[in-house]
């Protein structure tokens, strides 16, 4: 059979040319797809370099380890004390029962509460100061290049490197009546009698004080060691030129250059000084001085929540949720202080 040739007809004279067929629309993906191609890598818009295979999520996936260690060892332990302080909980666990605000109506008529917050207060207060001021000036000192100044250097840091109970037991044998510190003040004649350092109550307050200043001076120097390295040297020059003396570019030029550090310095001081526990416990033993008389707020809370046989975690708690609030309080307020002292 001869073959059959297809024939185009054409459009007639004159007759318009038939419209194009209008491209097929693809089917929109389905939902499994759409799920794929979010969680999945692979280009995405705006992004150019290795960006483009980069997902939301990816920069999640390498913080996950920090979100989960935050908030298993951080919120939820704040969350469960919030808790317990509405309860009657013991310290080895068992049947408890909501109390409601009992916990905290007996914390404000609690004297020794009271008192352990005066003592924690009292401790930010004075160790506050000299802790922002006194490494300031350690660092001045060994800012210089001399010749040896890398050994004072590591000799001020030091007392950061040991351990607190270490440092501790040394204070109590320099302390004590037959101590280094009283031995060398009667054969110096100035003394007759012992000075009770670890049996006075404020004698021993002002001694934990002192070994919190004595072990905190290295690791805050480092800071204001890095912080005066920003200031320009210049300035000094200048002042220098025009007749200020070290005093003078000190207030001047160092202090007003190391400001941010200082208001640093000076939140972690405060926040560490209502926290303070092993200084109290290793000069004033296991009762927290003559009657506990030297508790701070930790060493309450130890004493009335920690105990095995007749400590209560729900009051304990609801000292913790104050002492919580006592913190957040300092930290707001310097804050706020530092945010002044930008806007002027």
């Amino acid at each position: 059979m001869p073959a059959v040739r297809a024939v185009r007809t054409l459009p007639a004279a004159g007759a318009p040319a038939p419209a194009p067929a209008a491209p097929a629309q693809p089917s929109p993906p389905s939902r499994l797809r759409r799920a794929l191609k979010a969680v999945t890598p692979g280009p995405a818009p705006d992004a150019g370099g290795a960006a483009i295979y980069r997902r939301w999520w990816l920069p999640w996936l390498w913080m996950l380890p920090a979100i989960v260690g935050a908030a298993a060892f951080g919120v939820f332990p704040f969350l469960n004390t919030l808790l317990l302080s509405f309860t009657d909980a013991k310290p080895l666990g068992g049947a408890s029962a909501f109390v409601g605000l009992d916990n905290y109506t007996r914390m404000l008529g609690d004297s020794d509460f009271w008192l352990a917050t005066r003592n924690s207060v009292l401790y930010a207060v004075i160790v506050v100061p000299l802790m922002v001021v006194l490494p300031l000036l350690l660092a001045v000192l060994v800012e210089k290049n001399l010749p040896g100044i890398g050994f004072f250097r590591s000799a001020f840091y030091t007392p950061v490197l040991a351990s607190s109970v270490v440092v501790g037991l040394s204070w109590q044998w320099l302390l004590a009546d037959q101590g280094l510190v009283n031995t060398w003040l009667r054969k110096a004649h100035v003394i007759r009698e012992a000075i009770p350092f670890l049996s006075d109550s404020w004698l021993i307050l002002l001694s934990a004080m002192g070994l919190t200043l004595w072990k905190g001076l290295g690791w805050y120097m480092i800071f204001y060691l890095a912080a005066l390295g920003n200031v320009p040297k210049e300035l000094h020059e200048a002042a220098s030129v025009d007749g200020a003396g070290a005093v003078r570019r000190f207030w001047h030029i160092t202090v007003p250059g190391v400001r941010q550090s200082m208001m640093l310095v000076g939140t972690l001081t405060g926040i560490g000084s209502l926290r303070v526990f092993t200084e109290i416990y290793m000069l004033g033993g296991s009762t927290g001085g003559p009657g506990g008389a030297d508790r701070t707020l930790p060493f309450y809370i130890r004493d009335v929540g920690l105990d095995p046989l007749s400590g209560n975690a729900g009051y304990g708690s609801a000292v913790s949720v104050a002492l919580f609030v006592l913190t957040l309080g300092l930290t707001l307020l310097a804050q706020r202080l530092t945010k002044e002292d930008d806007e002027s």
